[in-house]
C-alpha cells in the first residue's frame, strides 16, 4: 500500500512537471519568433512567472531579461512587471531587503503612469499586485500591522478591478495574517470569503483553504464542523493535486483523529504523511510529523517508539536548521527518559532544550532588530520615491507650460501676451494662497491635538497621585502598569493625525480599566463596535477620551450606587458615529456640583475638541459635528448621552 502511494504522489509530481516544461517549451518558441521588443518582454516576463514555484533562480534570470528590453525601449508596464518578477523571485530566495526594493521600485513606475482606456487594467493590475507582494515580505518579517494595511489595499483594486480569483488570494493570505495573531474569528471570516469566491471559480487552492478552515474549527474545539471541512479539503485535493498540501492535511486530520479518540486512524494518517512528505523529500514537513508521532506514543506509554519518533524528529530539525523544531524535540526526549527512570539522559536532553529555548529567543530578538532596521529602510526608501516622483512631475509641469508659453509667444500680439502672462500669474498667486492657507490649517489642527497631550497627561497624573495615596503599593504598582501601558499607546499614535479604530478602542480599553480600577469597580462598561467596519477605518487620537473622562468623573461616579457606561461605534450615510451613554447624575446635577467644588478648574478639554471638529469638517469637507443631551425618564434624570459624528476615512488614506 505505502509503495502504490509512493508511486502515486511521484506520478502526479511528474505529470505537473511536464505539463510546466511544455508551457514553457510553448512561450519560448513564441520568443524566437517573436517581432518587437514589447512581445519580448511579455514573453519573458510570463517565462519568469512560470519558474515560480520551481526555480527561482531562473525566475530571477528572466525577468532581468525582461527588464534589460523594457528599459532599452521604456516600456513601462513591462518593466514594473519585471521588477515585481524580480522580487518574487528575492521572496523565494530568503533576501527580503532585496524583494521589498523591487517592489518599491515596480510601485513607483505603475503609479507615476498615465492612466488611459487601454492601460488602466493592467497599471490597477501590476498596483494591486505590488500591494499584495510588500504585504508578503511584511507578514514574513512578522509585521502584521504594515502587512494587513498592503493586504487591504491590495483587495480593494482587485475588487474594483472585479478580479475575484486574485481577490480571493488576498482574502486567504490576510485569514493567515489574523490566524499567526492568534485571531481566529477575523482569520476564520476571511478564510470563508475565499473560500466563496474559489468553488465559484473551482480554482485549483480551494483544498487548503478549506484545510485552513478545518484547523481554526479544530483549534477552536468544534470538532464537527472540522471534520466536514477535513473531508471536504481531501476531497478538493484529489481533484487537485498539491503533495504539500497533502501532507499537512494528513498530519491535521491525524491529529484530529486523536483528540476524538480514534488511535488507530491517527496513525494511519500520520503514516500516510511520512509517506507523503518522503515522496518529495520535504525533511520540515517529515520533523512535524515525527514529533506528533513522539508526543503520541508518550501519552499511551509506548516510550520506544516514542523514543524512536523523537529521534528521528530532532535528527531532521538537526538537518534543517529548524530551531523551533529542535527546541520541541529535546523536551519530548528528556519527558520520555524522565518517564523512564534514565535520569541522565532526561537531564541531558533537558540540557539541550534549554540550550536550544535560548537561541531561539536571541534569533527572535535579532530577527526583530533586523526587521525593524528594514522596516525604516524600506520607508524611507518609499519617502524619498515619493519625492522624487513629485519633482519628476513638477518637472513635466513646468516643461508644458514652457512650451505653451513658447506657441503663445509666437502667435498672439504683445498685448495679448501680456494678458495672458498677467493671467498665469494671477493663477499662480491665488494656487499659492490655497496651498499656504491648506498647510496653515492642517498645522493649526495639529498643534490643537498636541494641546490635548498635555491636558491627558495631567489629569492621569492627578489621578495617580490620589490612587497610590488611597490604596496600599500593590495596587498602586498594579494601577502604575496600566497608565504606563495606556500612556505607551498614547505616545505612539500621539504625532498621527489618524489611527485605526481597533487601536482607539484598545486605548478607551485600557484608560476605563484604570479608572475602574482608581474607583474600587465603582462603575461598568462596555465597548462595541458594527461588524460593518472595517479594519482600516480610523479616526483622530484623543477625541473620545475626554467625554469618557466626564462620564466618569462629573456622572457615574458622585452617584450613590454604581453606574454603567458605554460606548458604540457605527457607521450611518457614510459618517462614523460614537455614543457614549451614561446612566449618572444627568448634566445640570453635574454642573451644580463643579460650581460647589472649592477648587474648581477650568475646563479646556471641551473647547479643543469642537475646534478640532471644526478643523475636521474644513479639512475635509464633511460633517464633523457633537450633541450632548441629558436622558430623561419621566421628572427622573437616568443619564447623559453623548453622540459624536465624524467624516469616514481610512488609514494610509
Amino acid at each position: 500500500m505505502r509503495l502504490l502511494i509512493i508511486v502515486v504522489i511521484l506520478f502526479l509530481n511528474i505529470t505537473n512537471l511536464l505539463a510546466q516544461d511544455r508551457i514553457i517549451d510553448s512561450l519560448q518558441n513564441k520568443l524566437i519568433a517573436a517581432e518587437n521588443n514589447l512581445e519580448k518582454a511579455k514573453l519573458y516576463n510570463a517565462i519568469s512567472q512560470q519558474y515560480k514555484y520551481t526555480d527561482p533562480d531562473k525566475m530571477l534570470q528572466f525577468a532581468l531579461e525582461a527588464f534589460k528590453i523594457s528599459e532599452q525601449e521604456q516600456l513601462k508596464i513591462e518593466m514594473g512587471n519585471a521588477y515585481l518578477n524580480m522580487g518574487t523571485a528575492h521572496i523565494i530566495l530568503g533576501d527580503y531587503q532585496k524583494a521589498m526594493d523591487h517592489f518599491v521600485w515596480g510601485k513607483s513606475i505603475f503609479e507615476e503612469l498615465p492612466k488611459t482606456s487601454q492601460t488602466s487594467n493592467e497599471i490597477a493590475q501590476g498596483i494591486a499586485r505590488t500591494y499584495g507582494s510588500m504585504g508578503i515580505v511584511l507578514s514574513e518579517q512578522s509585521n502584521y500591522t504594515k502587512a494587513l494595511q498592503y493586504y487591504l489595499k491590495a483587495a480593494r483594486v482587485y475588487e474594483e478591478l472585479e478580479d475575484k480569483g486574485q481577490a480571493a488570494k488576498i482574502y486567504n493570505n490576510i485569514g493567515v495574517v489574523y490566524k499567526a495573531q492568534s485571531d481566529n474569528q477575523k482569520a476564520l471570516e476571511y478564510f470563508l470569503k475565499a473560500l466563496l469566491i474559489q468553488q465559484e471559480l473551482n480554482a485549483p487552492n480551494v483544498g487548503i483553504t478549506q484545510t485552513n478552515i478545518a484547523n481554526i474549527y479544530y483549534k477552536e474545539g468544534k470538532l464537527d464542523e472540522a471534520f466536514q471541512y477535513y473531508t471536504a479539503a481531501k476531497s478538493s485535493l484529489d481533484t487537485y493535486p498539491n503533495t504539500r498540501a497533502l501532507g499537512e492535511w494528513y498530519n491535521s486530520i491525524g491529529a484530529y483523529y486523536q483528540s476524538r479518540a480514534y488511535p488507530e486512524m491517527a496513525l494511519e494518517n500520520w503514516q500516510n504523511a511520512i509517506t507523503t512528505f518522503e515522496g518529495m523529500n520535504d525533511k520540515f514537513g517529515l520533523a512535524d510529523t515525527y514529533l506528533l508521532l513522539a508526543e503520541f506514543h508518550n501519552s499511551q506509554n509506548n516510550y520506544t517508539k516514542a523514543l524512536q519518533a523523537a529521534n528521528n524528529a530532532l535528527n531532521l530539525a538537526k538537518e534543517t536548521a529548524v530551531l523551533e523544531q529542535l527546541v520541541v524535540a529535546e523536551k519530548v526526549l528528556s519527558d520520555i527518559y524522565y518517564k523512564t527512570g534514565n535520569t541522565d539522559q532526561a537531564l541531558v536532553h533537558f540540557k539541550r532544550y534549554s540550550t536550544a529555548k535560548d537561541s531561539l529567543h536571541k534569533k527572535n530578538d535579532v530577527r526583530k532588530a533586523v526587521e525593524a532596521a528594514m522596516n525604516y529602510e524600506f520607508e524611507k526608501k518609499e519617502l524619498l520615491q515619493k519625492e522624487e516622483n513629485q519633482k519628476r512631475e513638477l518637472l513635466i509641469k513646468e516643461e508644458a507650460k514652457s512650451n505653451n508659453l513658447k506657441l503663445l509667444f509666437g502667435a498672439l500680439i504683445g498685448l495679448l501676451l501680456f494678458g495672458m502672462g498677467f493671467l498665469i500669474y494671477n493663477r499662480y498667486q491665488l494656487k499659492k494662497t490655497l496651498t499656504l492657507q491648506k498647510e496653515l490649517a492642517e498645522y493649526e489642527q495639529k498643534a490643537l491635538h498636541l494641546q490635548m497631550n498635555p491636558h491627558f497627561v495631567f489629569n492621569c497624573l492627578g489621578s495617580i497621585s490620589s490612587f497610590i495615596v488611597q490604596n496600599g503599593t500593590d495596587s498602586a504598582i498594579k494601577y502604575l502598569s496600566k497608565f504606563s501601558k495606556l500612556m505607551r499607546l498614547t505616545l505612539e499614535y500621539s504625532k498621527e493625525s489618524l489611527i485605526p479604530i481597533d487601536k482607539e478602542i484598545e486605548s478607551l480599553q485600557n484608560y476605563l480599566e484604570l479608572e475602574q480600577l482608581r474607583f474600587n469597580d465603582k462603575f461598568s462598561f462596555s465597548i462595541t463596535k458594527d461588524p460593518n467596519i472595517e479594519d482600516d477605518v480610523a479616526l483622530p487620537p484623543l477625541l473620545i477620551q475626554p467625554f469618557i473622562e466626564n462620564a466618569i468623573i462629573h456622572g457615574v461616579i458622585p452617584k450613590q450606587e454604581s453606574g454603567t457606561i458605554s460606548i458604540s461605534f457605527s457607521i450611518s450615510n457614510s459618517s462614523l458615529q460614537c455614543t457614549i451613554v451614561d446612566d449618572g447624575v444627568g448634566i445640570n446635577q453635574s454642573r451644580k456640583n463643579k460650581k460647589d467644588l472649592v477648587l474648581a478648574h477650568k475646563s479646556m478639554a471641551l473647547g479643543i475638541i469642537k475646534k478640532r471638529l471644526e478643523m475636521i469638517s474644513e479639512a475635509t469637507s464633511k460633517e464633523a459635528s457633537i450633541a450632548i443631551e441629558e436622558m430623561e425618564n419621566g421628572d427622573e434624570i437616568t443619564g447623559t448621552k453623548i453622540k459624536l459624528k465624524l467624516p469616514l476615512q481610512y488609514t494610509g488614506s
